[in-house]
Formats: C-alpha cells, structure tokens, sequence
C-alpha cells in the first residue's frame, strides 16, 4: 500500500487532534498525539503564522514523516518587525528593518531562488518595499540599487 499523504496549514506551534489533522490520520490507526506533538514542536517559531505541514504515513508499519514549509517572506518581516500588517497605502511606512534582518530572513528562507545571499536579501527587500517597510532608513528600493551598485555589501 503506498504512502498516504496529508497536507495541511496550520498556525505555528498550535496543531490539534482535530483538523486538518485528526480526521484525516484517525482511519490509519497511527498515534495522532504523537503526530500533533511533533507538528508543534517543528513549528514552535513560527508561533502566530499559518504553516505549511506535511504529514507522511506508511500505513502497513504506521511510521510517519513530518516536512514543514516557510511562511510567506512578508509574514517573517511583519513578525520580525513585530507589526501586524503591512502598509495600506504607498504612502505609510509600517517599520524599518535593518540589513543583518534581511539577512536573518533570506537565511531562514532556504527555498529562494537566488545564486548569493545579495540576491536573497534583495528579494527580501522587495517584498519590503511593496509591504511599506524601509531599510536602515531609506526605501528598500534605495538599498537594492544601493546593493546591485556595490555600495552596500551584503
């Protein structure tokens, strides 16, 4: 019998027996507390955001792998910059992320297309542009030329 497969997004740290979980993994006779403990556990850091989990059983030896996703880039900045929600208008200025913060986030964010840690943060930047988020002060948009022009290492 081949591996059954359940995709589920679930806030950080807060997997329950119930769904999406509980209903879909209580027919293949595996320990579903064990399964929850181990979801919240692997999605501890990212208390507050919606994650995407994947739960693998194998239901002749019921063993089970769990693969966790990455939250959307602007979910990591609003919650490094602690805010709620990003700008409303193009004019508003929600927060102001440091240089070592894009770093932290283009790091954390394994699955970014990119061949340098320079080109992940100025994907990172971007996004920060687009949610009204500056950088060491000046608009995002400003610290990616500043970085494609060599002025600003990364």
């Amino acid at each position: 019998m081949p591996d059954v497969i359940i995709n589920g997004l679930i806030e950080g740290g807060k997997a329950t027996s119930g769904p999406p979980f509980g209903p879909a993994l209580g027919p293949l006779g595996v320990n579903i507390a064990g399964i929850v403990n181990e979801i919240n556990a692997k999605t501890k850091e990212y208390e507050g955001m919606k994650i995407p989990v994947k739960v693998i059983v194998d239901p002749a030896t019921k063993k089970f792998t769990i693969e966790v996703g990455l939250p959307p880039t602007s979910a990591l900045i609003l919650k490094e910059l602690g805010v709620q929600s990003g700008a409303k208008t193009k004019e508003e200025i929600v927060g102001n992320i440091t240089l070592e913060q894009a770093k932290k986030i283009a790091e954390k964010k394994g699955n970014m297309y990119g061949n340098s840690l320079a080109a992940k943060v100025k994907q990172i930047l971007g996004t920060c542009n687009s949610m009204g988020v500056t950088c060491e002060g000046i608009k995002a948009k400003e610290m990616i030329n500043k970085i494609s022009s060599g002025e600003v290492k990364v």
